[in-house]
């Protein structure tokens, strides 16, 4: 038997496959999908990040990149404090963030 006449047999009670391709579309489009779509807007985000973009990192603190390296990026958090940061603890932009 073919793929086609499998899933268009609706003898004794239906396919139990054409459910579970279901079940499995709708997890992939409200659950999976939009993960990945976020997870690749985060990575454009900190790609994107260049000196004197204000930020917020994941743990709070605010400061202003003043260098940026392929893993790593130094802020200036204010009285000339510079902390040096991998660009994966960088969670938002300032000019993003509505107050």
């Amino acid at each position: 038997m073919n793929t086609i006449t499998i899933l268009l047999n609706t003898e004794s009670g239906g396919n139990p496959l054409i459910f579970f391709v279901l079940v499995f579309g709708v997890f992939w489009f409200f659950m999976i999908r939009p993960q990945v779509k976020k997870q690749k807007q985060e990575r454009k985000f900190r790609e994107n990040l260049k000196k004197g973009d204000k930020i917020i990192t994941s743990g709070g603190l605010h400061g202003k990149v003043i260098e940026v390296s392929e893993k790593t990026v130094k802020i200036d958090v204010g009285s000339s404090i510079v902390l040096k940061f991998d660009k994966s603890g960088i969670s938002a932009e300032l000019s993003n963030i509505k107050e």
